[in-house]
C-alpha cells in the first residue's frame, strides 16, 4: 500500500488555484496535478518547473517524492530534465510509448517475453535453495512496502534473480542491462495504472511455480505476467 496524502495545494501560481483535494499517494498526486497543469495548458510547452527543492516546499512532500512524480513526467513524455538548466515542458500530451532511459516500454514489451519467460521456466529447474529463499524472502517484502520507491527497487531486484536462477548468464545479463528501464517502467505503471497490488499477486505465482519446480507453470505465470504489463501500458497510451 502506498501511503497517501491530501493533496490540498496552496501556492500563489494561477494554475494550481482551486485544485480538488484528492485523498492519494504523495507521488502519484504529484504527478496528476503537473500533468493536468501540462495537458490543460497551464503550464504551456517551453515552460521551466520550479526546482525540486521549490516543488517540495510548495507540495509539502519530500524532494525524492517530487524526483520520482518528475521521473514518470518525462517517461509520459511530457517533460525532459537537462543537466544544470533544470526540467521543461515538451508536450501537452501523453507520448505514444513511453521513453524509459536508453529503452522504450514498447521495445521492453516485445524482448521481455522472450528473455523472461524462458528464464522463469529454467529456473524452476535448476534455482537453489538459496535462490528460492531469496525469492520468497523479495516477494513477502514487497506485499508489505508502503513506500513506492523501495517496492520499484525489490521489483528490479526480483526479475534479475529469477534470471540468475536460470543459471544461463546470457539471460542475466540481459535483465541486468534493462534493470533501470524496468525500474522506470514499474515506477510509472505503479503509479499511473495501480499496477502495484497486482504485479504482487503474479510474483506470488511465479514464485510458486519456481518451487513447484514446474517449468511449464514457471513459464506460464511469467507470461501471464508479462502480458498484463503489456495491458495497462496500451491502456495508458491508448487513452491519451
Amino acid at each position: 500500500m502506498t501511503r497517501d496524502i491530501f493533496l490540498c495545494v496552496n501556492l500563489s501560481d494561477s494554475w494550481t488555484a482551486g485544485q480538488p483535494i484528492v485523498r492519494v499517494g504523495a507521488a502519484e498526486a504529484v504527478l496528476r496535478s503537473l500533468r493536468a497543469a501540462i495537458e490543460e495548458g497551464k503550464l504551456p510547452v517551453g515552460t521551466k518547473l520550479s526546482s525540486e527543492a521549490a516543488l517540495a516546499q510548495q507540495y509539502a512532500v519530500s524532494r525524492s517524492v517530487i524526483r520520482e512524480a518528475l521521473r514518470s513526467c518525462a517517461s509520459l513524455g511530457l517533460t525532459v530534465t537537462r543537466t544544470g538548466k533544470g526540467t521543461f515542458v515538451i508536450s501537452d500530451r501523453v507520448a505514444s510509448d513511453l521513453t524509459l532511459g536508453q529503452y522504450s516500454a514498447r521495445e521492453l514489451t516485445e524482448a521481455r517475453p522472450h528473455i523472461e519467460v524462458p528464464a522463469a521456466g529454467l529456473a524452476a529447474e535448476r534455482r537453489s535453495d538459496e535462490e528460492l529463499a531469496f525469492l520468497r524472502d523479495v516477494v513477502q517484502a514487497m506485499c508489505t512496502e508502503d513506500d513506492p520507491e523501495a517496492w520499484v527497487s525489490l521489483d528490479a531486484s526480483f526479475h534479475s534473480a529469477i534470471a540468475r536462477a536460470s543459471g544461463n548468464r546470457v539471460f542475466e545479463s540481459v535483465v541486468a542491462d534493462i534493470r533501470d528501464a524496468l525500474a522506470h517502467q514499474s515506477e510509472t505503471l505503479n503509479m499511473v495504472a495501480g499496477r502495484q497490488q497486482k504485479s504482487d499477486v503474479e510474483h506470488r505465482r511465479i514464485v510458486d511455480a519456481i518451487e513447484a519446480g514446474s517449468a511449464e507453470e514457471a513459464s506460464a505465470a511469467m507470461r501471464e505476467h508479462l502480458a498484463a504489463v503489456g495491458v495497462a501500458l496500451d491502456r495508458l497510451l491508448n487513452a491519451n
